[in-house]
């Protein structure tokens, strides 16, 4: 991914969906979202490993799974911008760290869904890469929405 982005010259912009007042803002607010969804997949992963309760409801993995994929279909949109409107860009630390972050988040996330099914992984891979995934989401977001919304305002 970063290699694409960049090799290849920006276009400026990429996508811009109905209800938001530009492609940045698409991709604040689903990046919002999906932040938020990865929120829903640590404390559900948490009840599934018995870290906050000593038995799981039984629904908790369908919720841990498709939370996930949520949260992954709500990225992709995001990164077809990123990829395609902005490119890898070094202007500045806050750039830098995004780009860098935004290639280690789906680098972490594709090792995660192999680790799934792979039998004989160590049983302590999956939450270490959970945690990366999750940590990456989280730096992606503040890099980005926050900062959106800081420097442009709270809008759609």
């Amino acid at each position: 991914l970063g290699v694409y982005g960049r090799m290849h010259e920006p276009a400026g912009f990429s996508i811009n969906l109905a209800g938001f007042s530009s492609g940045a803002y698409a991709k604040a607010w689903l990046a919002s979202l999906a932040a938020a969804l990865g929120v829903v997949q640590v404390v559900s992963s948490l009840v599934m490993y018995g870290k906050l309760t000593t038995t799981a409801p039984s629904w908790v993995g369908t919720l841990h799974r498709w939370s996930g994929r949520l949260a992954v279909i709500a990225t992709v949109p995001v990164v077809i911008h990123c990829l395609f409107a902005l490119g890898f860009e070094v202007g500045s630390t806050r750039v830098v760290v995004h780009s860098l972050v935004g290639c280690l988040f789906y680098g972490a996330f594709v090792s995660k869904m192999l680790c799934l099914a792979r039998p004989g992984i160590s049983p302590k891979a999956l939450p270490v890469l959970g945690g990366i995934v999750f940590t990456a989401l989280i730096t992606l977001w503040l890099t980005s929405s926050l900062w959106l919304f800081d420097t442009q305002g709270l809008k759609f």
